[in-house]
This record gives C-alpha cells, sequence and structure tokens, in this order.
C-alpha cells in the first residue's frame, strides 16, 4: 500500500473520515474532527464518491496515488535512452564520462541510468558471518580486565561548565577495574569491579568465577581442584 510518509491520515483515518461525511458531518466539520485542512477531506470525499464498489471493499481508493506525471513530453526518446544504457554497460563508466561519450548532460544522464537501475554498479554478496562457538561449555574461557575513571561529579559534557578549581585539578578520584569472564559456548558472563588489577585480585577473581560457573554446571569441579 502506497502511503507518503507525512501522510496526516493513514488508512483507518481516511475511512473513518468519509464516514463520517457520510453519516452527516460537513466536509468542514469532519476536517476540523480530524485535524486536517478542508481542502484534505473535500479530496479524500471526493475519490471515495468516485470510486467503484470494488474499491471502496477493498480501501484501495483511499491509497495515495503516484505523484508521475502521465506523459512527459520532454523525455528523452527510448532509442536515446538505449544508448546510453549500452554506453553505461559495455564500459562500466559512471554517469559522467557517459555523458561526455554520448553529448548528453550529466543530470540527464544519471536520471536515464538511475530510472534503468544501472547508476550504479552492482554491491557484490556479502560474505556470511563468520561466527564461531567452542563446542564444550567450559573450556574456553574469555578473561578481560576493563579499566574506568572514577569521578566525583559529571564532567563539562553533561553540566557544560569546563571550569575547575585548584583542589578538584589535584584531586585524584582513582579507578574502578571490571573483571569480566565469558563462557565460549553458552556465552554466560561474570563480572565483578574491585579497585585494582593486581596478581591476587585477579586470583581471587578467578576462583570465584570457576564456582560461580561450577555452581551452573559449565566448568567441572576438577578444574577448580587442579590448580
Amino acid at each position: 500500500m502506497m502511503l507518503h510518509r507525512n501522510a496526516k491520515l493513514g488508512p483507518a483515518g481516511r475511512f473513518a473520515l468519509v464516514q463520517a461525511i457520510e453519516g452527516g458531518m460537513s466536509l468542514k466539520a469532519a476536517a476540523a474532527a480530524f485535524s486536517v485542512s478542508p481542502a484534505t477531506a473535500h479530496r479524500w470525499w471526493h475519490r471515495w464518491q468516485g470510486a467503484s464498489e470494488e474499491a471502496r471493499r477493498t480501501l484501495a481508493c483511499l491509497c495515495d496515488r503516484s505523484s508521475r506525471p502521465h506523459r512527459s513530453p520532454r523525455e528523452l526518446a527510448h532509442e536515446l535512452q538505449e544508448r546510453i544504457c549500452a554506453c553505461r554497460l559495455q564500459t562500466g563508466w559512471g554517469p559522467r564520462l557517459v555523458a561526455a561519450a554520448t553529448g548528453f548532460a550529466h543530470s540527464t544522464v544519471w536520471k536515464v541510468l538511475r530510472r534503468a537501475g544501472i547508476s550504479r554498479p552492482p554491491r557484490p554478496a556479502k560474505e556470511p558471518a563468520n561466527s564461531y562457538e567452542w563446542p564444550c561449555p567450559g573450556d574456553l574461557l574469555h578473561m578481560d580486565i576493563s579499566r574506568y575513571a572514577r569521578f566525583e561529579r559529571p564532567g563539562h559534557r553533561v553540566t557544560g561548565d569546563r571550569s575547575r578549581t585548584s583542589t578538584e585539578v589535584e584531586r585524584r578520584a582513582g579507578y574502578d577495574f571490571v573483571h569480566a569472564i565469558v563462557d565460549d559456548h553458552s556465552r554466560l558472563a561474570y563480572a565483578e569491579v574491585h579497585r585494582d588489577g593486581r596478581a591476587t585480585t585477579v586470583v581471587d577473581f578467578l576462583e570465584r568465577a570457576l564456582a560461580f560457573y561450577a555452581e551452573h554446571g559449565i566448568v567441572a569441579r576438577r578444574l577448580m581442584t587442579d590448580g
């Protein structure tokens, strides 16, 4: 169904409009009730009156019509359009080179090629996504540590105020370290936020993460005792 992107009323609203007018409401009152201009109400009412029973039953008469004119006397002759398209297909040139070779204006060549669907070269087919997944849960765990700066108040991106006192400049709020592990098969993740990324912190986090996965039946318990 053709529907203009800025249309005030959709098919259901247009049908309700003509139904209201058929019920005895004036065009001006119906236009005010549906928040459209009297000209719009008159247009849809006129199309409804002149439509056939089949068009009324399917609501085809309430669809937007194409704005393309029925006749284009100044349109380039069909033989000349075929000449432009043939030059494009034989050489692969763009509209400007085709215009220079055929002697037509660049805008005319572009319109002809666009109408024929060959204004741009065909896009290469995209390769399917190369997604992978480890076959056994718990056999491959991805671990990462990300560092995020702490702050005491929102920065200038939020407040728009870039001014800071010397005390604020010298004060260091520090960083938070997010430790995360993701199972490659199930994509089940476990994460914690810590004050540092030292070895002892990482080891303790890993033990808790393995216990978490063991509770969910992903990591075998012997893996926890092997270390």
